[in-house]
Protein backbone atom coordinates (compact mmCIF):
# COMPACT_ATOMS: atom_id res chain seq x y z
CA UNK A 1 0.00 0.00 0.00
CA UNK A 2 1.31 3.43 -0.88
CA UNK A 3 2.34 5.79 1.86
CA UNK A 4 -0.27 8.39 2.88
CA UNK A 5 -3.01 6.85 0.76
CA UNK A 6 -5.46 6.87 3.65
CA UNK A 7 -4.59 10.50 4.41
CA UNK A 8 -5.43 11.45 0.84
CA UNK A 9 -8.75 9.60 0.93
CA UNK A 10 -9.67 11.12 4.27
CA UNK A 11 -8.82 14.60 2.96
CA UNK A 12 -11.26 14.09 0.08
CA UNK A 13 -13.91 12.85 2.50
CA UNK A 14 -13.30 15.86 4.72
CA UNK A 15 -13.65 18.22 1.76
CA UNK A 16 -16.98 16.64 0.84
CA UNK A 17 -18.20 16.87 4.40
CA UNK A 18 -17.08 20.50 4.54
CA UNK A 19 -19.06 21.36 1.42
CA UNK A 20 -22.16 19.71 2.87
CA UNK A 21 -21.69 21.54 6.17
CA UNK A 22 -21.22 24.80 4.31
CA UNK A 23 -24.42 24.28 2.35
CA UNK A 24 -26.39 23.40 5.49
CA UNK A 25 -24.84 25.71 8.09
CA UNK A 26 -22.59 28.33 6.49
CA UNK A 27 -24.40 29.73 3.45
CA UNK A 28 -27.01 31.88 5.16
CA UNK A 29 -24.78 33.24 7.99
CA UNK A 30 -22.02 34.06 5.48
CA UNK A 31 -24.45 36.04 3.37
CA UNK A 32 -25.95 37.73 6.43
CA UNK A 33 -22.62 38.77 7.93
CA UNK A 34 -21.31 39.94 4.56
CA UNK A 35 -24.46 42.02 4.07
CA UNK A 36 -24.14 43.63 7.48
CA UNK A 37 -20.50 44.47 6.79
CA UNK A 38 -21.52 45.90 3.41
CA UNK A 39 -24.24 48.02 4.96
CA UNK A 40 -21.79 49.39 7.51
CA UNK A 41 -19.24 50.14 4.78
CA UNK A 42 -21.83 51.85 2.59
CA UNK A 43 -23.17 53.81 5.55
CA UNK A 44 -19.72 55.01 6.55
CA UNK A 45 -18.88 56.03 2.97
CA UNK A 46 -22.16 57.67 1.95
CA UNK A 47 -23.83 58.38 5.28
CA UNK A 48 -26.66 56.83 7.25
CA UNK A 49 -29.48 56.01 6.57
CA UNK A 50 -28.43 54.03 3.51
CA UNK A 51 -30.54 54.77 0.43
CA UNK A 52 -31.17 52.44 -2.50
CA UNK A 53 -28.66 53.93 -4.96
CA UNK A 54 -26.87 51.67 -7.41
CA UNK A 55 -23.39 52.10 -5.89
CA UNK A 56 -24.67 51.26 -2.42
CA UNK A 57 -26.39 48.13 -3.71
CA UNK A 58 -23.18 47.07 -5.45
CA UNK A 59 -21.18 47.49 -2.24
CA UNK A 60 -23.67 45.43 -0.25
CA UNK A 61 -23.97 42.75 -2.95
CA UNK A 62 -20.21 42.33 -3.36
CA UNK A 63 -19.71 42.12 0.39
CA UNK A 64 -22.44 39.46 0.62
CA UNK A 65 -20.67 37.41 -2.05
CA UNK A 66 -17.37 37.82 -0.23
CA UNK A 67 -19.01 36.70 3.02
CA UNK A 68 -20.32 33.55 1.33
CA UNK A 69 -16.90 32.89 -0.25
CA UNK A 70 -15.03 33.29 3.03
CA UNK A 71 -17.51 31.01 4.79
CA UNK A 72 -17.04 28.36 2.07
CA UNK A 73 -13.26 28.56 2.31
CA UNK A 74 -13.31 28.23 6.09
CA UNK A 75 -15.65 25.24 6.12
CA UNK A 76 -13.95 23.42 3.24
CA UNK A 77 -10.33 24.09 4.25
CA UNK A 78 -10.99 23.32 7.90
CA UNK A 79 -12.70 20.00 7.28
CA UNK A 80 -10.14 19.00 4.62
CA UNK A 81 -7.31 19.67 7.07
CA UNK A 82 -9.08 17.75 9.80
CA UNK A 83 -9.69 14.79 7.48
CA UNK A 84 -6.07 14.82 6.35
CA UNK A 85 -4.83 14.85 9.94
CA UNK A 86 -7.08 11.92 10.84
CA UNK A 87 -5.84 10.05 7.77
CA UNK A 88 -2.21 10.71 8.73
CA UNK A 89 -2.91 9.37 12.20
CA UNK A 90 -4.48 6.22 10.73
CA UNK A 91 -1.56 5.81 8.32
CA UNK A 92 0.96 6.11 11.13
CA UNK A 93 -0.86 3.48 13.17
CA UNK A 94 -1.09 0.89 10.43
CA UNK A 95 2.34 1.35 8.90
CA UNK A 96 4.01 -1.97 8.21
CA UNK A 97 7.38 -2.30 9.84
CA UNK A 98 9.85 -4.85 8.51
CA UNK A 99 10.54 -7.78 10.80
CA UNK A 100 14.16 -7.96 11.78
CA UNK A 101 15.62 -11.45 11.67
CA UNK A 102 19.05 -12.33 12.89
CA UNK A 103 21.26 -14.19 10.50
CA UNK A 104 22.28 -17.58 11.84
CA UNK A 105 25.98 -18.25 11.65
CA UNK A 106 26.99 -21.87 11.38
Amino acid sequence: MKARETAKKMAYMGAGAGLVLFAVIGLLPGSLLGGVIGLNMAGSLFGFPVSSALMLRLIVGISMLLGVFVSAVIFTAGSTSLGWLIGCAIDSIKVERPVETEAKHS
